[in-house]
């Protein structure tokens, strides 16, 4: 299922019963915080706040707080129906036509994927509204979410930037603070594709054209944070992901494509080496990030829906409704990180270790010392180039039961030999290096160990009851009386 825009997510949302409407009045700073995050600990429904103080835009939160939400949102039943379309393109790679016939068969494969590229459109309900003469960041209900915040935050923006070389467009998520009426604080860390493209702006000494979509299809929200190679438009990924492209229309004030049924659209602008304060705030890893200097985006125009909702989200401690987003990021990118490291079964990034923090990931052993390699070539990919705790197992062991991966670290591991301690790039947002961006990090092998890795002991089994003593106490457990 694709939806045109959010208020098509939230009707059905609310006719499945996931959505609670609340018409009491609630203030936009702090309290509705307090409210979400003891829903999501609560593992609530999404929230739809229509009274909220200072505004007549509502506060749609929360909509993707759970497993069955967010594969809603990608318009799916489950993660790993995404997956399987991703291991079905992948197994073209392998489908080297042969002849004529063969050349026909992979046509319409080829015509579907290029039907995903998004398609622009001469007006869209994200323009019914035009605001060019004195726009402010005001009439929107934006949250200051935790007490130490340096402020209030838009916190589900999704940035917008063109690659001034190639022309891509680029679009990531980047909380950005409000500074008054028409600044905020652009949270470009460096390693983000965003801060790249800001980069080259500033070396021709030209403002980096912005805009900043909030709303529309959840799948396009999800798009902007998905860990894409440099150079991919995360709409093309929208696209594939609604089985659908994504229309879009020009920005009024500036040269680049928009969402056309977003709820809210800001443009504007980024001047080169203009930084300002920005921060602090309580972030996803569960602590507060500190002030720093960061650009700042001037608007130029606001363009909106008549009756536009304003999304937004919490981080703070986990579970919150980044979590779900982070899972399907884990089981849809699972298959790309198996085309490079076919060894990896299955992987899991624990909600506490924030996503960046901690891999658990199982592998087929064929080989000795092999868990080290995948260790290093993970920390080679991408994002995963943030991973402080890298633990690898057997293919036998479940590393979504985080019991059972810990059972066998503290069992096989012998700290001496299969710790290994680097040093490499870390996440701004990490806290514990006395370094900033960068120190050590940890892979940890929990494989059962081979002569040939230096173990000339005998390795013992693990305990496991016979197959058929199983199958027998399964046939006759009612009659035990135990149920």
């Amino acid at each position: 299922m694709a939806f045109r825009d959010l208020h098509e997510f939230v009707a059905e949302l609310e006719r499945r019963g996931w959505l609670k409407r609340i018409t009491a009045e609630v203030d936009p700073e702090l309290e509705i915080t307090e409210i979400t995050d003891r829903i999501s600990k609560a593992y609530g429904p999404a929230l739809l706040f229509e009274n909220v103080k200072g505004s007549d835009m509502p506060v749609l939160i929360n909509a993707m707080g759970s497993y069955e939400r967010m594969a809603l949102a990608l318009g799916a039943d489950s993660f790993r129906d995404i997956s399987e379309r991703i291991e079905e393109w992948l197994a073209l790679k392998d489908q080297v036509p042969r002849s004529m016939m063969d050349k026909v068969k992979v046509l319409p494969r080829l015509a579907e994927l290029s039907s995903y590229m998004p398609r622009r459109i001469r007006s869209g309900s994200c323009q019914e509204c035009i605001i060019k003469d004195n726009p402010s960041l005001h009439i929107l209900p934006v949250l200051k979410c935790w007490p130490q915040d340096g402020g209030r935050y838009i916190t589900l923006p999704l940035v917008i930037t063109r690659e001034p070389e190639t022309g891509t467009q680029n679009m990531g998520m980047y909380r950005m603070q409000i500074f008054d009426q028409d600044t905020t604080g652009m949270h470009w860390h460096t390693h983000h594709d965003g801060a790249v493209i800001y980069r080259k702006y500033c070396a021709l000494e030209k403002p980096t054209p912005v805009a900043v979509a909030l709303g529309g299809d959840p799948a396009i929200t999800y798009a902007a944070t998905a860990p894409l190679p440099p150079g991919i438009d995360e709409l093309v990924l929208a696209g594939f992901l609604r089985r659908k492209p994504v229309e879009t229309v020009k920005g009024i004030t500036v040269d680049l494509e928009v969402p056309a049924h977003a709820e809210i659209i800001l443009e504007g602008y980024v001047n080169p080496g203009e930084t300002r304060i920005e921060g602090p705030f309580g972030d996803h890893t569960g602590y507060y990030s500190l002030a720093d200097e960061f650009p700042v985006f001037h608007l130029t125009c606001i363009t909106h829906r008549r009756d536009a909702i304003y999304p937004t989200t919490i981080v703070g401690k986990p579970p919150m409704e980044d979590c779900y987003m982070g899972k399907a990021t884990e089981r849809i990118f699972l298959p790309l990180l198996q085309l490079q490291l076919p060894e990896v079964v299955d992987i899991n990034l624990p909600l506490e270790g924030v996503f960046h923090n901690c891999v658990l990931v199982s592998i087929k052993k064929s080989y000795p010392r092999q868990a080290k390699k995948v260790m290093h070539a993970m920390w080679g990919m991408g994002q995963m180039m943030f991973a402080k705790f890298i633990v690898v197992v057997d293919e036998t062991v479940d590393v979504q039961n985080v019991s059972e991966v810990t059972w066998k670290v503290f069992n096989n591991v012998d700290p001496r030999r299969d710790i290994e301690i680097v040093e490499g790039p870390l996440d701004v947002l990490d806290h514990s290096s006395p370094t900033p961006l960068y120190g050590a990090k940890v892979g940890i092998d929990a494989t059962k160990k081979w002569e040939e890795e230096g173990h000339h002991r005998e390795w013992p089994d693990d305990i496991e009851m016979t197959p058929d003593i199983k199958a027998l106490v399964d046939s006759r457990w009612k009659e035990y009386g135990l149920e």
